[in-house]
């Protein structure tokens, strides 16, 4: 799936999101707002992962729900 889906889709992604990172709140998954930078920064800031580890979670994410 790529961003642009996941961005057109994110309201209705937002259960799925918070299943895999349960400690990311509601403004956290309000302010990503489906763009893959800002969940990879927030996934950064909430778990204390590197930059390439969020953004391989990010997509493999990405990649099972597509």
């Amino acid at each position: 799936m790529n961003w642009d889906t996941i961005k057109g889709n994110w309201k209705q992604m937002t259960g799925s999101v918070k299943e895999q990172w349960g400690e990311l709140t509601d403004d956290d998954i309000t302010e990503a707002a489906g763009e893959r930078e800002k969940l990879v920064g927030k996934v950064q800031e909430k778990y204390g992962r590197s930059k390439t580890e969020a953004e391989r979670e990010v997509d493999e994410f990405a990649a099972r729900h597509g």
